[in-house]
């Protein structure tokens, strides 16, 4: 069945269209989105064993609070080739005040140095650069996948029903975290585009029952990590 963006305009060449079979893998609370991305990559890459995964956060002491830096170690502990493209090489302190990290950004901010410290060490490749959607397609072109962090303030879907434009929900019988005026970090899994739309499909782990896609993306987040 083919869908309403590739039923539209003339055939698309071989590298126009790409929409990876990346499954999609519910988050279980409102903080764990980065780990359900995670699950999504390596059940993907046929590399999730969910005992092997628990242990894997354990080694790698994470908790509530998943940075992309975090995901980036977690990929190497499994052996995904990746590379963490950022912004910042370090925590932002412009965040600080923003009510999704004020409760622990200090603590974080400490942890999270460290991690970037150490990444050239443990082989955990960073690099600080911006990300186009002409990088995005070009990975994506060649059977890869990407984790993104955005704001959900502002994430939308264009095949979703619109209150999915203005909050990435937490699933049923948890609060949602996400309507508030500022940031909302929360993490996305690039699987897929239409270069004549323009448009990039991505797996939202607020869902465990649909495939998302959203136009005209000028470039990703501040965060990405491909693998």
């Amino acid at each position: 069945m083919r869908t309403e963006a590739e039923a539209a305009g003339p055939p698309l060449e071989p590298g126009d269209f790409v929409q990876l079979p990346v499954p999609v893998i519910q988050q279980l609370y409102h903080w764990d989105c980065g780990l359900a991305c995670s699950r999504m990559v390596l059940r993907y890459l046929g590399q999730l064993d969910d005992s092997e995964f628990e242990r894997a956060l354990q080694e790698l002491q994470l908790t509530r609070s998943i940075w992309t830096i975090d995901l980036a170690y977690l990929m190497h502990h499994f052996g995904v080739r990746h590379r963490f493209c950022t912004q910042t090489l370090g925590v932002d302190k412009g965040y600080k005040n923003q009510s999704f990290y004020r409760k622990h950004f200090d603590t974080e901010e400490t942890r999270v140095n460290q991690l970037f410290a150490q990444a050239k060490a443990c082989k955990v490749l960073v690099e600080k650069c911006t990300v186009s959607v002409q990088d995005i397609q070009a990975h994506l072109a060649q059977g890869h996948v990407a984790i993104v962090l955005v704001n959900s303030g502002v994430l939308h879907c264009d095949l979703c029903s619109s209150p999915v434009k203005y909050c990435c929900f937490a699933p049923s019988g948890h609060r949602c975290f996400c309507r508030t005026p500022d940031y909302q970090g929360h993490f996305i899994v690039l699987r897929g585009y239409n270069r004549a739309t323009g448009c990039i499909f991505y797996n939202n782990p607020a869902y465990a029952d649909r495939e998302c896609w959203v136009g005209r993306v000028r470039q990703s987040g501040p965060h990405s990590l491909f693998c």
